[in-house]
């Protein structure tokens, strides 16, 4: 018996737990005929929809995983502690070495520093180590007919990205065994899901094919031609960390108002190291991700191009990071607050309630500390003599619960 076969028996009892008896496989039967009109209108052939399809049956394990997204509590540093081990730093030096001839021509191609590129890559899949794992790696198209059908937040995301994903196999870039990806649909081994796959995936290696999951270079050149469409400067960095002067005025950290590095500089907000910022033009906004207490940074706007890749703070201060760490950079100049206690979505949304209550906070009561939550706490800082740094402490909300 061949592993596709074992695959598609395995496949078919995997369902049979979720979806009992014949009335579930024949509903999703009708469901994948009534979705090929969509398919055929994109321009999907019928051998093509059918070659996806044959032996697919929703997978229980993606219903699990769309349903069961664990409240976020992991504070920043352990988060990148994970991210910039010593592991995946030694092995993206060595693919540095590796895949440096690639790296000089995707370079000069797209003026992305081969550093974020590799940062990029060890971050979404360790440099490929997780593409072996078959408890991560899943066939895209099953994946995404089990969101399409049987999951109401995300159904409309999974037809789309299914009809995407069914153009890539007619395209014959990939044929649909070797299509895999992680149980959203993210493929290959810097996780491109299917629409931003067809809109800036190349075929860097010439070959014919834009292959992201065996092609290296295809995977690379790839993620530098994104990075490159969504406005990446050219010798340009992500940000630096900074050191704050004494009696630093921290309502000026909004993350939202730019000023020049020149003017920043003025301010006293000194590069480490006592070296100087050498494009004092350039415009950066202050981040201190972990309040007063924890290491600064200006963001210039490279770190906001590589949230385009994943619009979460902490990942483009790990990927840009990484990419330093990879060329030789140092770690943080000053320690995080590693005592400190991370408030969990409940506790913040508890926190949004009490500064609502107090007349301080009128936005939504979501769990998401944005820029109206900051003000808000550096409101309620100033009024109890705190510095007003706008950090979501769990010291904060206990003096809102005490109050």
């Amino acid at each position: 018996m061949t592993k596709i076969h074992q695959r598609l028996l395995f496949a078919v009892f995997a369902v049979a737990l979720v979806f009992p008896g014949n009335a579930h496989a024949d509903a999703f039967d009708k469901w994948v005929r009534d979705f090929w009109p969509t398919a055929r209108a994109a321009g999907v052939s019928a051998n093509t929809y059918n070659a996806a399809f044959a032996g697919v049956r929703p997978d229980e394990t993606i219903l699990k995983s769309a349903s069961s997204q664990a409240e976020f509590v992991r504070p920043i540093w352990s988060y990148l502690d994970s991210a910039i081990s010593d592991k995946r730093l030694s092995n993206g030096k060595q693919k540095l070495i590796e895949y440096r001839s690639t790296l000089d021509a995707i370079e000069a191609r797209y003026g992305v520093d081969r550093h974020i590129v590799v940062a990029v890559w060890g971050m979404e899949s360790s440099y490929g180590a997780v593409l072996d794992n078959p408890k991560i790696v899943k066939s895209v198209i099953r994946s995404l007919a089990t969101l399409a059908y049987a999951d109401r937040r995300r159904k409309k995301f999974g037809r789309q990205q299914l009809v995407a994903a069914l153009k890539i196999l007619e395209r014959g870039d990939i044929h649909p065994a070797g299509m895999t990806g992680s149980w959203a649909g993210a493929m290959g081994h810097t996780q491109f899901i299917p629409t931003t796959y067809q809109a800036y995936a190349v075929d860097f290696d010439g070959d014919g094919r834009r292959n992201i999951w065996t092609s290296i270079p295809d995977a690379l050149g790839s993620t530098a031609a994104y990075l490159n469409k969504m406005g990446w400067r050219s010798g340009e960095t992500w940000g630096y960390e900074v050191v704050l002067p004494r009696n630093f005025n921290f309502e000026l950290a909004d993350e939202t108002t730019q000023r020049t590095l020149a003017e920043w500089d003025r301010l006293g907000v000194n590069r480490t190291g006592a070296r100087n910022f050498p494009r004092p033009s350039d415009k950066a906004i202050l981040y201190m991700p972990s309040g007063a207490r924890g290491p600064a940074f200006l963001l210039l706007k490279n770190f906001r191009v590589i949230k385009r890749y994943n619009n979460a703070n902490a990942y483009a201060l790990a990927v840009g990071h990484l990419g330093d760490r990879l060329r030789g950079g140092d770690t943080f100049a000053k320690s995080w607050p590693r005592d400190a206690k991370p408030l969990t979505r409940s506790d913040k949304k508890a926190l949004q309630q009490l500064l609502q209550a107090k007349g301080l906070y009128n936005g939504a009561i979501d769990g998401k500390i944005g820029a109206r939550s900051r003000a808000a706490i550096r409101q309620y800082q100033n009024r109890i003599g705190h510095i007003p740094d706008g950090y979501a402490s769990t010291d904060i909300l206990g003096k809102l619960k005490g109050s």
